[in-house]
């Protein structure tokens, strides 16, 4: 468990995209401006006695930070996390000496230092968020220790009970620590999710790439059959013509033999390719799972797979528009079924005049209950028995949200769960359940 936590938090600082300079210090010309505009307010519009020259010059050195980095770096460079955590940090301790010349936590704008504590969490790993939470928890008790009085006006003092402190300590602290937690959280799920369909195009694209080279490989062979046949006649022509022992008749002979040879290939060719073609466009139920399945039939050791149909109302078997998704989701599904069954695995195929559903079940450990809960989400890769899956040495769980996306694409509805395998009622094995509107995914008469 701790090797599996490990490689999830590696798995989603991974995900995390570095920062622009310009985003950070456009964000601390913000608060350089709404610091000066704060503390020249209360001094000059209010009247309150505030340490001007010191609180002007903790706001300079933040604005000259600010030029220094502008003028060294190209706005456009991004930061690396540590420069990130560390322009970060500087913002706190600027915020932390500020709030100190004018009150502390009495200071109503102390609330001020939850901001660069929720901004680090939006990109900076779990590390370096703890790190800068904190050092922020750190600076909020040192603000309620030790501090200037708070800014009032001139003969009087204002005088809170250290209860009241203490109590602004305890909310700012708890603040501090939700909006980290919750802002890292929300980042790292969104960040998941753009990953997880990003990497599901890829593959989508993928098997529409090999679907159009097996039609354009279709479409090739068929092209070039008219002219290898005009070559392999003319060949024979130039042989029947050609004197046995001369060398015309060799060279006719061999052109025979390689025109032949070429149709032959050709004609693979042609056997292969599954778009572009009216009748490779169109597929049966039955031959849809065989395809599918077919990586992970007679693997050695690997469990027996079978393949089970059922016609509902004797509706005749569909007939199927062959798309990449489909094959690809089931065979996803069917790879981790093979992966964690111990003996068997079997797709039932039922349909009706309306519907065509399609059941993937394992004999295997089944689902447990908290990976049961979050399946089809990013990055959920455990099962009962955690055995990886056929030929992968392990992942990042992408597996069953690509194949749930796909499919749910083509417009079926997912379900999964736990069901009764055999005559043991104790024994319970994975079973994943696809369904689908025949209008969704049938092909239609064929013209």
């Amino acid at each position: 468990m701790p090797h599996a936590l490990a490689d999830s938090q590696a798995a989603l600082n991974a995900l995390r995209g570095p920062v622009r300079l310009r985003t950070l210090t456009g964000l601390r010309w913000l608060a350089v401006g709404g610091q000066t505009a704060a503390i020249i307010g209360v001094h000059f519009g209010l009247g309150f006695a505030t340490p001007l020259g010191l609180a002007l010059g903790v706001i300079a050195a933040s604005a000259w930070l600010n030029l220094f980095t502008l003028l060294r770096f190209s706005p456009q460079r991004f930061l690396s996390d540590r420069e990130a955590a560390a322009y970060i940090a500087f913002d706190i301790i600027q915020l932390c000496a500020l709030l100190a010349l004018t009150g502390g936590l009495l200071n109503p704008f102390s609330a001020l230092i939850i901001a660069p504590v929720t901004i680090a969490a939006s990109f900076l790993p779990l590390r370096l968020t703890v790190l800068i939470s904190a050092l922020a928890l750190a600076g909020i008790s040192l603000l309620g220790l030790y501090h200037m009085p708070l800014p009032w006006r001139p003969g009087e003092a204002l005088a809170l009970a250290p209860i009241y402190k203490a109590g602004v300590w305890a909310a700012l602290s708890f603040s501090v620590m939700f909006f980290a937690a919750y802002a890292h959280r929300i980042a790292a799920e969104s960040q998941q999710m753009r990953s997880a369909l990003a990497a599901t195009q890829l593959v989508l694209g993928r098997e529409e790439k090999l679907s159009a080279l097996g039609g354009l490989a279709a479409a090739a062979a068929h092209e070039l059959g008219t002219p290898l046949a005009t070559i392999q006649l003319t060949a024979k022509e130039m042989l029947r013509e050609a004197p046995e022992d001369s060398d015309i008749y060799e060279d006719a002979a061999l052109l025979v033999s390689q025109a032949e040879r070429c149709r032959d290939i050709l004609g693979r060719l042609s056997r292969r390719g599954d778009s572009g073609d009216a009748m490779h466009d169109r597929i049966e139920v039955v031959a849809l799972l065989r395809e599918a399945a077919a990586p992970f039939i007679d693997l050695p050791n690997g469990p027996e797979i079978r393949i089970e149909t059922n016609s509902i109302d004797g509706a005749p078997e569909p007939v199927l528009r062959r798309r990449p998704e489909i094959i690809y989701g089931l065979r996803s599904f069917i790879e981790n079924a093979a992966g964690f069954a111990h003996s068997e695995v079997v797709m039932t195929a039922e349909w009706s005049a309306d519907e065509l559903s399609i059941a993937i079940n394992d004999d295997g450990p089944g689902f447990t209950l908290e990976i049961l809960a979050r399946l089809g989400e990013p990055y959920v890769s455990a099962r009962a028995g955690n055995r990886p899956l056929i030929g992968h040495k392990g992942g990042m769980g992408l597996g069953f949200f690509i194949a749930k996306t796909l499919l749910e694409g083509a417009g079926a509805e997912i379900a999964f769960h736990n069901r009764q395998w055999g005559q043991k009622s104790e024994q319970t094995g994975a079973s994943v359940l696809a369904r689908w509107s025949i209008d969704a995914v049938s092909a239609g008469p064929f013209t």
